[in-house]
């Protein structure tokens, strides 16, 4: 794709991504996803193991990452109401599917909506996002961004032609923090270093410093699924277990709170 059609596309498709009600829209190469810091690093810690490196469509070149905000006032839209998804991945879900049928009545473009897991054909959308220029990765290992702090929820789908990326940008609220998000865990998930840095490479540890363990996050998961009971929703005919995973971190961090 030329370049001056590729900026026009761009510019289009993130413009109709908030048409459609994302909060934030960016485009990453998917060469250099390739290379982010998940996909370098899944393998090199038996402690953090990570899914594996994301299988893209055949002829997947671009991927489009949207994001909804997800504000404190708004818990739900993380809940799971039994065996359904949480409110928050279903706006998302549909955003993308209107997306890709939009881009897709051109006739020139084909896309794939992502799955959320990466097992399960979806890529590592934290890194996908910071390459797009949604915001950076957090001392809390969660992607933090300029308008919304970590308080946002990701998707994504993939493009067969070269567009034009729209990040990485200058951000790092996390200079300079005192760590309210590492202390506020419940799981302690910060306080131990599991990753030591590589002196013979450039790659970027979890969490920044490598003090991330994965494991204590699904201890805590785990609590989350074992606290829930049913209660009465509306729209359900019956009492539905309601699980409310741990937002701690999440919660804690300033950025995007006015500041």
């Amino acid at each position: 794709m030329r370049n001056h059609k590729g900026l026009k596309a761009a510019f289009l498709i993130l413009a109709k991504a908030k048409a459609f009600g994302a909060a934030l829209a960016g485009l990453a190469a998917i060469e250099d996803l390739k290379q982010s810091p998940s996909c370098a690093f899944t393998g090199r810690s038996d402690v953090n193991p990570a899914p594996g490196a994301p299988v893209w469509p055949e002829g997947a070149r671009s991927v489009l990452v949207i994001a909804v905000a997800h504000p404190p006032e708004k818990p739900e839209l993380d809940w799971w109401f039994g065996h359904r998804d949480p409110p928050g991945n279903r706006i998302l879900a549909a955003i993308i599917g209107r997306l890709c049928r939009w881009i897709e009545e051109s006739g020139e473009i084909q896309t794939v909506h992502l799955p959320y897991h990466v097992e399960r054909g979806g890529t590592y959308l934290k890194d996908a996002a910071v390459l797009a220029g949604l915001g950076c990765i957090g001392r809390s290992n969660l992607l933090v961004t300029p308008e919304y702090g970590p308080r946002v929820r990701l998707r994504g789908l993939t493009l067969d032609v070269p567009l034009p990326p729209s990040g990485p940008i200058r951000f790092d609220p996390c200079r300079g923090c005192d760590d309210r998000c590492r202390r506020a865990c419940p799981q302690k998930a910060f306080n131990h270093p599991l990753a030591m840095a590589d002196p013979l490479s450039r790659r970027p540890l979890p969490a920044r410093t490598g003090a991330y363990m994965r494991a204590a996050c699904n201890r805590q998961m785990e609590l989350d699924i074992a606290a829930a009971g049913a209660e009465p929703v509306a729209g359900f005919e019956k009492p539905v277990k309601i699980i409310r995973y741990c937002r701690s971190c999440e919660l804690a961090c300033p950025a995007g709170k006015g500041g």
